[in-house]
């Protein structure tokens, strides 16, 4: 009897400036590509946009043209789905919103 491979999904994230005032995107694929061959598709994307870009950062410009050249998903706040806040509470454990003042916080119920 054989076993159906579970489908994987690698990370990648590509930083700008630095560690406080920087911004980092996360990209998907279902390929897991080598570290330096990454890069190199990173350093590719960077040479066609660093001149011209409408997003608010290179970082992001890279990651929309990944994703439109090679197959990445860039991972963004229009994909989240669900965002939950824990705590060592049940009254902080809840769904967090984005309409947080219109709506009060949702909890599960057990």
């Amino acid at each position: 009897m054989g076993y159906a491979r579970r489908p994987q999904v690698f990370f990648y994230e590509i930083h700008e400036g630095d560690e406080e005032l920087g911004t980092a995107v996360l990209l998907a694929h279902e390929r897991r590509f080598d570290p330096v061959d990454f890069l190199a598709l990173v350093k590719k994307a960077r040479t066609l946009l660093v001149d011209s870009y409408e997003e608010e950062s290179l970082s992001e410009a890279i990651a929309n043209e990944l994703a439109r050249s090679q197959g990445f998903i860039h991972v963004t706040d229009d994909l989240l789905v669900a965002s939950v806040n824990v705590d060592e509470t049940e009254e902080g454990t809840f769904l967090v919103s984005d309409h947080e003042e219109e709506s009060p916080p949702r909890t599960a119920q057990n």
